[in-house]
This record gives C-alpha cells, sequence and structure tokens, in this order.
C-alpha cells in the first residue's frame, strides 16, 4: 500500500506576512465590530503569531482592547470587555 506523502507548509516571507497582516486586520476588525468575535483556524505557531499580530493592529485602529486565545485548532479574537473570565475582572 502506497504511502500518502507528508503535507509540507512552506513559512510566510516577511513580504507575505506584512501583506497577510494588512489584509486581515480589516476584515477581523469589520467582523468584531459586527458580531464580537472571530474565530478562524490556526494549527500552527505561524498562524498563532500571525493572528496575533493582527488583534493586536485590530485593537490600535479600534481604539479597544482586543485579546486573541489559541487552543492548537482554532484561535478567537475578541473585545477584552466582554470576556471578563479571560481578563481578571
Amino acid at each position: 500500500m502506497p504511502q500518502q506523502p507528508t503535507l509540507r507548509r512552506t513559512p510566510l516571507n516577511a513580504d507575505e506576512r506584512a501583506r497577510s497582516e494588512a489584509t486581515f486586520t480589516p476584515l477581523v476588525a469589520e467582523h468584531l465590530t459586527t458580531s464580537g468575535r472571530f474565530r478562524i483556524s490556526a494549527d500552527t505557531p505561524e498562524l498563532v503569531e500571525l493572528f496575533q499580530a493582527v488583534a493586536r493592529r485590530v485593537g490600535d485602529m479600534l481604539h479597544r482592547p482586543v485579546i486573541s486565545y489559541a487552543n492548537g485548532r482554532y484561535m478567537v479574537i475578541t473585545f477584552a470587555d466582554e470576556t471578563p473570565g479571560l481578563t481578571g475582572q
């Protein structure tokens, strides 16, 4: 029985990462303002780092505290003031 080739992901270069942050920031900001949270599949440390950076940019853009958390499969970005259990309030 032939073995399936393993999927190898190519890391983003600096330009791709910068463009990804710039592209995702308004999308995530719009999603947060309409639904209060944004959830995305983020199953690699690189994707988690990317969306943490996006979350920081969204917070700066909206002038509101934004948090992000990941469980190894998904990442959630939401407003900090709407998640009292995670902010220590």
